[in-house]
């Protein structure tokens, strides 16, 4: 099977979350996750959906397989699994607020993967509900790549149970020692549509003002691993990083100019405008144990 004919049934899918997220409420007592793990066999690496990915992130064409890549592999599943009927949140709106990638070995361009999603876990949040999606790549029965991802379902918390109302901890404000910024992008208004249609994450808060404004925010947002992938892209030697983990501590507003910034040892970065970190993140390289 071709990477493409893994998302042949997105479009259902984004169609079955608009029409099911109206009777769906989040935060609602005794919420479960559906147990399905969605496998899909024989997932192979098409080299034009990759070449389109590559140039809007910023990578080299012609160079190995971004780490984010088995990620947009893998999210026709994960939409498959979030709009399905026993999925307790609304798709429609829902927030990325963090991921984690790990890649155990490189996998090839021209060798066939299995991937696998599923729900992993709910947990409040002080913003809503909080939902831990898991996506495995696997060549020959070996697990070579993984990722752990949160989509926020935001909410009142007003009246929920104490651990609910707590949530989790509020991310820290922008350090007092800003990383130094090494690059500024200017990112387009249709920047979200773009991404959108090479990844297929057509999530209306990233299309436009209008569709935006439906979830609160005012104008369309960039989505939040276009930037993870950027940042990767930007780094020196990005074929060599073998982790990363990233947190989206605010939206990016489309059309912005945002600043890249990196520690001196290559390993921290940030995206901010202004005295606003969208984004931080670390990573590890081959060999390398990730930073705690």
């Amino acid at each position: 099977m071709s990477a493409t004919a893994t998302s042949r049934g997105l479009t259902a899918s984004l169609v079955r979350g608009a029409v099911t997220s109206p009777f769906k409420r989040a935060g609602r007592p005794g919420a479960t996750l559906p147990a399905d793990r969605l496998v899909v066999r024989d997932v192979r690496i098409a080299p034009g959906p990759l070449a389109s990915y590559s140039r809007i992130c910023g990578f080299s064409e012609s160079g190995p397989l971004p780490l984010t890549y088995p990620h947009v592999l893998g999210f026709p599943l994960a939409m498959r699994l979030m709009t399905g009927r026993s999925f307790p949140l609304p798709v429609a709106g829902l927030v990325h607020t963090w991921i984690e990638i790990t890649r155990h070995r490189a996998p090839h361009l021209t060798e066939a993967i299995e991937l696998t999603v599923y729900a992993d876990e709910l947990s409040p949040h002080r913003r809503g509900t909080e939902v831990t999606m898991a996506t495995e790549a696997r060549s020959g029965g070996e697990l070579v790549w993984e990722s752990r991802s949160g989509y926020l379902s935001r909410h009142s918390t007003r009246g929920a149970s104490p651990a609910a109302e707590a949530g989790l901890p509020a991310l820290p404000a922008l350090p007092v020692a800003e990383l130094p910024a090494v690059a500024e992008w200017r990112l387009p208004g249709d920047l979200g549509r773009r991404y959108g249609a090479v990844s297929g994450d057509r999530n209306p808060i990233h299309l436009y003002p209008l569709t935006a404004r439906l979830f609160g925010f005012p104008r369309a947002i960039a989505h939040g691993m276009w930037t993870v992938a950027r940042c990767l892209a930007e780094s020196a030697e990005p074929g060599r990083i073998s982790y990363v983990r990233a947190d989206f501590r605010a939206p990016v507003l489309l059309p912005a100019t945002v600043t890249y910034a990196v520690d001196g040892a290559g390993t921290a970065f940030q995206l901010r405008s202004g005295g606003r970190v969208h984004l931080t993140g670390s990573t590890a390289r081959d060999g390398a144990q990730p930073r705690s």
